[in-house]
């Protein structure tokens, strides 16, 4: 006899579009100044997800799950291309809009964000969905690529997971952010060893290459193949066990140049 099967548990719920939201430096605010400062993250918020023509989270079912330092939103996932474009780049215009208007006494506000979609119970947020979001926003990247973002000028730095950047930006849905503003990257979490997702990384303002040196896992752009090289050219390739790559630029007749060399001068002014 067959053992029933219980429909509620096997079945995969249904997709929700996911934006983690999370402040830098939260815990670092003096207590007495906490809640004003989440208040003014929630404020910008909702403003721009006003602006941006989408739903206030806390009146969807589930759509709203409070981090303490941040927070998470979920959405039907047809709203999930709009969660990239407009709203990064308007949230990061709102966080610059506050801080020139700052009290000195107030904290900067400087977020991270993941946007990810995939299954997810509800009331309860369980699945992998929520996990992955939060680890993106956590990964090394994401807080890599502020450092990028503070010395841009720009107030966020975003991860996609690969999903996200697959269905909305490759797929042309995003028409102010192209491939170009975004960086590929792995997204890896010190504490969680068993993590590791392809993602792509954004900086308002920036392109991906610019992102790039801030980050330690980017991947590096295919190097084309140079048509350019002629038999006589001298080979740029370093030697086994050589210290360094020598570079002739024309055809190189002395000998000793290979087996005599003792010395070598390294100018390091443009370095």
């Amino acid at each position: 006899m067959n053992t029933p099967l219980h429909a509620d548990l096997l079945d995969v719920p249904a997709e929700l579009a996911l934006v983690s939201i999370d402040m830098e430096k939260y815990s670092q605010i003096p207590e007495s100044g906490m809640t004003a400062a989440r208040c003014d993250v929630d404020d910008i918020v909702a403003t721009v997800l006003a602006e941006c023509q989408l739903p206030a989270p806390q009146n969807l079912p589930g759509g709203y799950k409070d981090n303490g330092d941040g927070v998470i939103l979920l959405f039907p996932p047809s709203f999930l291309a709009r969660l990239v474009d407009p709203l990064l780049g308007r949230l990061n215009a709102a966080l610059v809009r506050y801080e020139q208007q700052r009290l000195a006494s107030s904290p900067v506000l400087r977020l991270r964000a993941s946007v990810h979609v995939g299954p997810l119970s509800l009331p309860d947020h369980r699945g992998n969905a929520i996990n992955d979001t939060i680890r993106l926003l956590d990964s090394q990247a994401t807080r890599q690529a502020l450092s990028a973002a503070k010395e841009s000028g720009a107030f966020l730095a975003v991860a996609l997971s690969d999903i996200v950047y697959q269905r909305a930006v490759c797929a042309g849905r995003t028409p102010n952010l192209v491939p170009h503003h975004f960086l590929e990257t792995i997204a890896r979490v010190s504490d969680k060893p068993g993590f590791e997702q392809p993602c792509r990384i954004h900086v308002p303002g920036l392109t991906g290459p610019a992102v790039r040196p801030y980050l330690t896992d980017a991947a590096l752009p295919a190097a084309a193949p140079s048509s350019s090289t002629q038999p006589g050219d001298a080979s740029t390739a370093p030697l086994p066990g050589s210290g360094g790559t020598f570079q002739f630029h024309g055809q190189v007749n002395d000998p000793t140049i290979a087996n005599s060399i003792e010395t070598v001068r390294i100018d390091r002014r443009h370095r």
